[in-house]
C-alpha cells in the first residue's frame, strides 16, 4: 500500500493512489472482519441470546458502504483527469502495478477456498477481488501509456475498475442490509415452507410465519400451525422439524394449536367475552377472556 501510494504520487499514476486507497481501505476492512470473526465465537448469555454472531453482518455492512465511497472517489479523480491530462512514469507505474498484483495474487490463493463461506469472509474476497482487478488495470493501462504515449489510459481503467468495485459492494449491502431487516433469505421461498408445512399429515393451517437469517449459515423460523386435536401435537411437532430441516431451517419455533379453538379467529388475538351472562349472574356485563390450550 504505502509503496503504490508513494508511486503513484512520484510516476502520476492515478491507478496506482486509487490502488493504495482501495489497500488502505481493505487493511480496515480486513482487520475488522477478522475482529469479528473471533468476536462471533463469545457465546450467548442472558443478555444476547444469539451471542455475537451478528457482528459479521455489520461488519459487511460498513465494509461495502466503505467500497462505495472508495469507487466515488476513483470517478470523480478519474474525470477530472481525462479533462485534465497528467504526465506518466510508465516504467515505475508498471512495474509497482506488477508488484501488487504477485501480492493480491497471494492474497486470493488464500482466502479462495473459503470464498462461498461467511458474508463476513465473502466481504474480504471481495475486497481482494478488487484489489487484484485494479492491479490489473493498472498494469494494462501502464502497458498503453509506454507503448503510446496516451495517457487517458490511466484514468480510463481507473472507471471502469471502480464500476465492478461497486458490483460487489452493492451486493455485499444488499445482502447484509437484507438480513438486518430479516427478510426471508433468498433462497428460500416462504411459499414453499407453507406448503412443506401443510404437507404434514394432520396440520390444517399454517399463519403468521416468519422465516429469517441470523448469520451465515443460521437460519431462523416461527409460525403457528392448526392441528385437528391435541392428541396429534407431538407427531405434527415431529413432521414439522423434519419438514424443516430438510429446508435448511434448523432454527424453528412452532406454535401449535387446536383447530377448533382458532376456527375462524386469529388465535394471536384473545378469544372474544360471552355476550351476555346467566340471568342473576353477579358478574353479568363484565367481559370473561375464554383461555384455550395451545
Amino acid at each position: 500500500m504505502v509503496v503504490e501510494l508513494i508511486a503513484g504520487w512520484v510516476s502520476g499514476s492515478l491507478a496506482l493512489v486509487a490502488d493504495a486507497g482501495h489497500m488502505l481501505t481493505d487493511v480496515g476492512a480486513l482487520g475488522l472482519s477478522l475482529f469479528t470473526a473471533v468476536l462471533a465465537r463469545r457465546p450467548a448469555d442472558l443478555k444476547r441470546t444469539y451471542g455475537y454472531l451478528r457482528w459479521e453482518i455489520l461488519a459487511a455492512l460498513v465494509n461495502g458502504a466503505t467500497l462505495f465511497g472508495l469507487a466515488a472517489w476513483v470517478v470523480v479523480e478519474a474525470v477530472g483527469r481525462i479533462a485534465r491530462p497528467h504526465p506518466i512514469q510508465a516504467a515505475l507505474f508498471a512495474v509497482v502495478a506488477g508488484l501488487g498484483l504477485c501480492v493480491n495474487g497471494v492474497s486470493l490463493y488464500v482466502l479462495h477456498g473459503h470464498r462461498h463461506g461467511s458474508i463476513n469472509v465473502r466481504g474480504a474476497y471481495l475486497h481482494i477481488v478488487g484489489d487484484a482487478l485494479a492491479s490489473i488495470g493498472t498494469v494494462l493501462a501502464a502497458i498503453v501509456v509506454a507503448t503510446t504515449g496516451w495517457t487517458p489510459a490511466d484514468p480510463l481503467i481507473s472507471i471502469v475498475l471502480a464500476l465492478l468495485i461497486l458490483g460487489g459492494a452493492w451486493r455485499l449491502v444488499r445482502e447484509s442490509t437484507d438480513i438486518l431487516l430479516e427478510a426471508v433469505p433468498r433462497h428460500i421461498a416462504l411459499d414453499d415452507v407453507r406448503r412443506r408445512m401443510l404437507d404434514v399429515s394432520g396440520v390444517r393451517d399454517v399463519h403468521d410465519l416468519h422465516v429469517w437469517t441470523v448469520t451465515s449459515g443460521v437460519v431462523a423460523m416461527s409460525g403457528h400451525a392448526v392441528v385437528p386435536e391435541l392428541t396429534g401435537h407431538p407427531r405434527a411437532l415431529t413432521g414439522l422439524k423434519e419438514a424443516l430441516a430438510g429446508m435448511g431451517i434448523g432454527h424453528a419455533t412452532i406454535q401449535l394449536e387446536v383447530e377448533d379453538e382458532c376456527e375462524g379467529t386469529n388465535c394471536l388475538d384473545p378469544m372474544p367475552a360471552a355476550a351476555s351472562a346467566a340471568p342473576g349472574d353477579p358478574h353479568q356485563g363484565h367481559a370473561h377472556p375464554h383461555h384455550h390450550p395451545h
